[in-house]
């Protein structure tokens, strides 16, 4: 007989579930009895894997490149994110630096793991990636929200870090580009957190995952400005590699070590196949296809920009990156959440609503389109959209 008596521990009460998952799932329910469901709600670019990183990972399966690998990444795919901060972003980064990890939220866990504990405290803006804060909770240490405003656009005021950082902070951790706003951090912006960061003798950590994804200016990288940053980064949203699982961290040799013991003893490796095929995201022709693939990305921001505010739905920030639009669509409802279970049910469209952002930001006022599907089918989203807003 199986007891439902067990250990829990409390954190499990503090690490709350994506609400959007309840919708996802609705949503798949809708898809299984016949309806023709719309998901513009979960964070996952609509494209396949490119196809010289498929052929790249068959090749490293045939070849038996199965077993596990140093814990931080083989060498080869180390050397080649080296290469691409330079031949990308003109910066020079050893590739002693470079720890792969599976996946982003893998890099996320060794750094919470190694840099804070119990009663140490972490920046984090709101809205904001919620698992971000879940990971400061998995190693009891304390979220610290930054409370944007929606007046400033959600920008992060160096300023206003500074005010915010407490003798028991050690870590500020931002996103550029953002999710759920779409934001970009200026270079200015950088230089002042990092500022913040130093001398306060702490540590910035900024999220780069959706780095490639930018729309109204070229790339960048934090590392440019603020070297001594801790960089996030991942083979998922721009490189097309969500299911593969793998993501690397840009860190301060001296922490290296740290993350090295954490990672032998938490992961073992990261997947061999997916190291291998990555080491084709940097070819010529798989950059060439990124690119034209961001350039379809840009148009259907430009069609959303150009709709939704017709429709009396307010675009917030300045989302020139990642493919987010944040929408405050407090003129039509006072519960975005309820919203986006009405739109779902009625005109089978899934959007994100505002609750898996952050508490304090007011969230029942906003939603979150993610503009990963074609043009023709986000064009039928919003005439769905439009006509389920007449119903109200």
């Amino acid at each position: 007989m199986i007891t439902e008596r067990f250990p829990r521990a409390a954190r499990c009460d503090r690490i709350a579930p994506f609400h959007v998952m309840a919708l996802v799932e609705r949503a798949q329910a809708l898809a299984a009895a016949g309806h023709d469901v719309i998901h513009l709600g979960v964070g996952e670019p609509d494209f396949a894997t490119p196809p010289a990183i498929v052929e790249a990972g068959r090749a490293a399966l045939s070849a038996g490149q199965t077993r596990y690998t140093p814990a931080i990444g083989i060498p080869a795919l180390r050397e080649a994110i080296a290469g691409f901060y330079q031949t990308r972003f003109g910066v020079t980064v050893s590739p002693e630096r470079i720890v792969v990890t599976p996946g982003a939220s893998g890099g996320l866990q060794l750094l919470m793991a190694a840099m804070v504990g119990p009663g140490d405290g972490v920046l984090l803006s709101d809205p904001g990636y919620p698992c971000n804060r879940h990971f400061v909770e998995l190693v009891s240490a304390t979220p610290q929200p930054l409370v944007l405003s929606a007046a400033a656009g959600w920008r992060i005021d160096p300023a206003a870090v500074a005010a915010a950082w407490q003798p028991h902070t050690r870590v500020a951790m931002f996103a550029s580009p953002d999710n759920p706003t779409g934001n970009v951090l200026s270079r200015e912006q950088i230089r002042g957190l990092a500022a913040v960061a130093r001398e306060r003798n702490g540590a910035l950590i900024i999220d780069e995952i959706y780095q490639g994804l930018v729309y109204e200016q070229p790339a960048e990288t934090a590392l440019a400005v603020a070297p001594e940053a801790l960089v996030l980064n991942s083979f998922s949203k721009y490189f097309g590699m969500t299911g593969w699982r793998l993501g690397w961290v840009v860190a301060p040799p001296a922490l290296v070590p740290d993350l090295d013991r954490m990672a032998q003893n938490f992961f073992l490796s990261p997947s061999a196949p997916a190291q291998y095929a990555a080491l084709a995201a940097f070819q010529p022709d798989t950059l060439a296809e990124l690119e034209r693939r961001r350039q379809v990305l840009a148009e259907r921001r430009a069609c959303l920009l150009e709709k939704l505010p017709a429709m009396g739905l307010k675009v917030v920030g300045n989302p020139a990156g990642a493919f987010y639009l944040y929408l405050d669509v407090s003129a039509v409802t006072d519960d975005s959440y309820a919203f986006s279970r009405a739109l779902l049910e009625q005109a089978h469209v899934a959007l994100t609503p505002g609750v898996d952002f952050g508490p304090g930001h007011q969230p029942s006022r906003y939603l979150r389109v993610a503009y990963t599907c074609d043009l023709p089918r986000l064009e039928e989203a919003l005439a769905r959209l439009s006509r389920f807003m007449e119903t109200l």
